[in-house]
């Protein structure tokens, strides 16, 4: 059956008629051949046509669009589907040959076939003129990477720190050496005994010969200014936990510092997150361990109150020594060791060999690592806040009305651990926290109070103020404040 119209002269048959048929077009001629057999390319436009009638059991429906001389010129009026449709037929796709699924055979037969003269999202453009606009493929967009600002408030939002900021006495605190960081635009005063990286990694503290800088998030730029200049070119290795688009990033950071290789953390499990924040420092003088709160980025150097732990200077063992030498009372030498192993990286093996080298016997504090993974029996107690529970279950003792003392809590977030009581903070961690001597009754009750404040601000419990810290709220920002009673 055929018919003419203004669009041209068409003809429907089925496949039980002619099965080797496919749809064509003709550019030139007014009497095209209607029973003219496609080329090879159009055959691979229809996956769903065969030439037997057992491999197409079902009968199709093909349409042969077959140009009156008004449809002959490439600059006929019609639809942008129409001249999509004529374009594809005149340089049919090559497809490959893998079976395309169902869903997209009825897509690609119902996208191709003739009756693709125009549709509703064409007919409601407006056309200008006489000759449409062919409708192309939209390139394919590329991520444009926007450079972070250097602070969360604005590129600004920086003021640079004078020269007495800078001026170090040296810390007083010789047993625990537990110090905050410096915070910009408070009177000098507050910052007496603390400490900023510029002057962590000074000179004061030794003669630098290389570093290892573990920790969340790099600002590698920012964090190699802090060096002195006679250190800048120091052996320096990032750890990192970073991945994929991140890890190239990261990468991509250091390409100007020739000085900088990387050490990836490989986690286990999808769960984990490489949240150490941590420096190992080799001096000519001996070696340094850090322990710290902040990311190596400027916005947590500047008017956020961090924490630190600086170790002592370990000085070198003799030649010789045996392997237990250089142990502290608190095994931190060990753990330390076995921390840095649990890495399973070839570039940290030098590092705790160094370390084996050197005598922590001075160390007072604890180490408490926590690795990603799964633990049974024993090994449960080696890591993470278990390791804590079995230290103050062996090193405190109960206290008169322990009940009343509160679990004060600092945190970023919290996520799902603690949307109420049956949650793991309040209830596994809390039970952590409040441990006092081996007592086999839990002393975290249900009565214990467990206090989350988040670091940036903290209440006022009368007044509902905003108080504690000089970099606060701007406008816009949300307080995070969860008290469990």
């Amino acid at each position: 059956m055929s018919q003419e119209s203004q669009h041209g002269k068409w003809t429907m048959s089925s496949s039980d008629e002619d099965e080797d048929s496919s749809p064509a077009l003709s550019k030139t001629s007014s009497q095209p051949d209607k029973h003219k057999k496609t080329d090879e390319g159009s055959k691979k436009i229809h996956p769903l046509c065969s030439k037997s009638q057992k491999s197409d059991p079902l009968p199709s429906t093909h349409i042969k669009i077959e140009q009156s001389p008004m449809m002959t010129s490439s600059n006929a009026i019609g639809s942008e589907s129409s001249q999509a449709a004529y374009s594809d037929q005149r340089n049919p796709v090559k497809f490959e040959t893998k079976v395309p699924s169902p869903a997209v055979k009825r897509k690609k037969e119902s996208e191709e076939s003739g009756w693709a003269l125009s549709s509703s999202d064409d007919d409601e453009r407006p056309h200008s003129g006489s000759q449409p606009n062919k409708q192309s493929p939209s390139p394919k967009r590329k991520k444009v990477e926007v450079k972070r600002p250097e602070s969360p408030h604005g590129v600004s939002y920086f003021k640079e720190e004078p020269d007495e900021f800078f001026e170090t006495s040296l810390p007083v605190d010789s047993v625990f050496r537990f110090y905050l960081t410096k915070v910009t635009g408070i009177e000098k005063k507050y910052n007496t005994g603390a400490l900023h990286i510029k002057e962590i990694l000074s000179p004061l503290f030794g003669t630098l010969k290389e570093s290892v800088q573990f920790n969340y998030c790099f600002d590698i730029e920012w964090m190699v200014q802090q060096y002195p200049l006679e250190f800048r070119d120091k052996p320096l290795m990032i750890v990192h936990g970073e991945k994929r688009e991140s890890k190239a990033r990261l990468i991509q950071q250091a390409h100007p510092f020739g000085h900088i290789r990387f050490c990836q953390a490989k986690l286990d499990i999808a769960f984990g997150t490489h949240h150490t924040k941590m420096m190992l420092l080799w001096y000519e003088e001996g070696f340094r361990v850090v322990i710290l709160t902040s990311n190596l980025i400027r916005a947590d150097w500047y008017q956020k109150t961090q924490g630190l732990w600086l170790s002592p200077l370990y000085p070198r063992l003799p030649e010789g020594s045996p392997a237990s030498a250089g142990e502290s009372p608190t095994n931190f030498k060990h753990d330390l060791i076995e921390y840095l192993g649990a890495y399973r990286a070839p570039e940290l093996a030098e590092w705790i060999e160094r370390i084996r080298e050197h005598d922590l016997s001075e160390t007072r504090v604890y180490l408490i690592g926590s690795t990603p993974g799964r633990y049974l029996g024993a090994d449960m107690e080696r890591w993470g806040h278990l390791r804590l529970r079995k230290l103050l279950r062996e090193n405190t003792r109960a206290i008169l009305d322990e009940e009343a003392w509160p679990i004060v809590g600092q945190f970023s977030s919290i996520g799902s651990m603690g949307a109420d009581k049956t949650k793991w903070l309040a209830a596994e961690f809390q039970q952590t926290l409040a441990t006092l001597g081996s007592a086999k009754k839990s002393v975290a009750s249900s009565e214990t109070a467990m206090h989350l404040v988040s670091h940036k601000c903290c209440l006022d419990s009368k007044t509902m103020a905003v108080i504690g810290t000089v970099d606060c709220l701007l406008p816009g920002q949300e307080l995070l404040l969860h008290i469990f009673q």
